[in-house]
């Protein structure tokens, strides 16, 4: 399997894209407004112990006070292979009540394991862990672990021995995988890098008051080098001259058997990420649906607490039956959606609705092929079968906001639907604002504003629906289209007396000399065209044959909803 890194820097933001097998697998984005905290180290005083939800609410100097839950508050004492503290398992009648674990004021060093999102603060831990090249420093443990991705039984046990042999008093190690092949010099050399950042985070936090930072994790570019550029990785281009240098400096500290494997980008005519297609590849990961080679497509929604992945047949028709076509997409589903996952950092629960298959034996099939493309994932993802209705059901770590999460935000007007009201729904809700402006109002004419294709249901054809509405309040409406404002909207302009209001209301008068563009012929008599001020109607006499061209009009009389005009050159 082949496998690249593409590093463009720019004055405002650094990306990285990872690349399996030519394709685009993994996207990290660096932004000085949006950097990453996942991993920083602050010292914090608790604001608020909730025994009721076994957690407190710990001020670290951020816009929200972190969520610290029991579990993550206790200490820290022996670990399980899968890296839980012993005897602090979910469920565990041994676990104490948060109040008698923190108090309010106490301060507490703690690290954050999980961004805020939405309305969330961020997730934090007492129980830290500093990553190195090689390893990590487990402070107040006394444990020493080997990556699972290490598969090797004589490696694990080798590099395991040499992790006892170099670990620190008071602290556990975990050995990374970039570790594999490594030799005491080089893992001594990371053990007495990470022990002096933590005596430096421990001197800090016994000088400084909370809440303060004591310790902020590498930028976009070196936490890649460090964690990601590993002996797998055949190449690293990077776009930027400085950057490459200093990764070139850094790798010569640590790893420097891969210095060669880093590629400086030198077009000047296209971008890196341009010739490689990776941002239309970014532009289709923020779209619901995707495209499967055969035709099928898959359906992706996220939520806050939720992701919802439907797969589809589409277009794709199969060539034996039924049950092979089903089988075929949804094998080629499984592949994808593990994909998909990665390049939109999708974290939390995830329940993905796989075609229907009678055979026990496909279903079985298409959840292993899902855990075989899983397994690429440095992210941890685990499936837990399919349930009575035929659903998959899966949960993947989070840790950062996801990709969408990243590149949008919610939309202002309808606030994460995905959907706005019809034109009709928003004629009849600006009719019923209208009465009631009007009820509480002694004025004899009113003007608002709405969307053109709103204002058209509200006036009707020939204004019959514009006069019923007069008839029903005893006023004069007057209403006007803006293309700029939104479907929902509705602004008033002006109440008062009929005289004053439709002054206001009308964008032209009598006389008035004016280039417009015609834009349509007149619906009922084709002889005339159609141009438009503010969205105001302009019938012109005789320019049906003129649509596109612009000419010089005089208003000849003006009407509520249209004037009449003439050509005069």
């Amino acid at each position: 399997m082949g496998k690249e890194i593409l590093v463009t820097v720019e004055s405002d933001e650094a990306r990285v894209a990872v690349l399996e097998d030519d394709r685009l697998v993994e996207i990290y984005l660096e932004r000085p407004s949006t950097q990453r905290i996942v991993g920083n180290i602050y010292k914090g005083r608790v604001e608020n112990v909730l025994p009721g939800m076994q957690a407190a609410f710990v001020n670290i100097g951020l816009e929200r006070n972190a969520f610290l839950y029991v579990d993550d508050a206790l200490p820290r004492g022996v670990e399980d292979e899968d890296g839980t503290p012993a005897g602090q398992r979910a469920g565990d009648a041994k676990r104490p009540a948060i109040s008698d674990v923190l108090k309010v004021g106490q301060e507490v060093i703690v690290q954050i394991v999980k961004e805020p999102t939405g309305t969330k603060g961020a997730r934090v831990t007492r129980h830290l862990t500093i990553p190195g090249r090689l390893l990590v420093l487990m402070p107040g443990v006394d444990y020493v672990g080997v990556s699972r991705r290490i598969q090797d039984e004589q490696e694990r046990q080798r590099l395991k021995q040499l992790a006892q042999s170099l670990q620190p008093p008071g602290a556990g190690l975990i050995v990374r995988t970039a570790a594999a092949g490594r030799g005491e010099q080089e893992l001594r050399g990371d053990v007495e890098y990470l022990t002096r950042l933590w005596a430096d985070i421990q001197h800090q936090a016994r000088r400084e008051r909370a809440p303060v930072l004591l310790y902020k994790d590498l930028g976009l570019i070196y936490r890649v080098v460090r964690d990601l550029f590993t002996p797998e990785v055949d190449r690293l281009v990077i776009d930027d001259p400085v950057e490459y240098r200093r990764v070139l400096e850094l790798l010569a500290a640590f790893a420097s058997p891969l210095r060669d494997r880093v590629e400086l980008y030198r077009d000047p005519e296209i971008g890196l990420f341009e010739k490689y297609g990776i941002n239309e590849e970014i532009e289709r990961a923020l779209k619901r649906r995707v495209w499967l080679k055969s035709g099928g497509y898959l359906v992706i929604d996220q939520t806050e607490a939720l992701t919802v992945i439907d797969v589809n047949t589409g277009k794709f028709v199969g060539s034996k039956n039924l049950a092979d076509t089903v089988f075929r997409t949804n094998l080629e589903a499984a592949a994808e959606i593990a994909r998909q996952l990665r390049l939109r950092d999708i974290g939390g629960i995830i329940v993905i609705d796989f075609i229907d298959m009678d055979e026990p034996g496909h279903r079985q099939r298409v959840v292993q092929e899902l855990e075989r493309h899983l397994a690429r994932d440095h992210t941890r993802a685990t499936v837990l079968g399919i349930t009575a209705l035929g659903l998959v059901e899966m949960t993947r770590k989070k840790g950062r906001r996801s990709l969408l999460e990243q590149l949008t935000r919610e939309c202002p007007y309808c606030e994460g639907r995905g959907r706005v009201l019809s034109e009709e729904t928003a004629a009849r809700r600006v009719r019923r604002e209208i009465k009631r402006i009007l009820r509480n109002s002694t004025s004899e004419a009113i003007l608002v504003e709405v969307h053109p294709s709103v204002a058209a249901l509200l006036i009707g054809a020939g204004g019959a629906n514009l006069r019923e509405l007069e008839r029903e309040t005893g006023r004069s409406v007057f209403i006007r289209g803006r293309d700029d404002l939104h479907l929902e909207a509705m602004n008033l302009v002006a109440l008062g007396s009929r005289a004053e209001v439709e002054r206001q209301a009308l964008p032209v008068h009598t006389g008035q000399v004016l280039r417009l563009e015609v834009q349509e012929r007149h619906a009922t008599n084709a002889a005339d065209g159609i141009a438009r001020v503010e969205g105001y109607v302009i019938d012109i006499e005789g320019a049906g044959d003129r649509v596109g061209e612009t000419v010089e009009v005089e208003i000849t009389r003006t009407f509520r909803t249209y004037a009449r005009a003439r050509i005069v050159s």
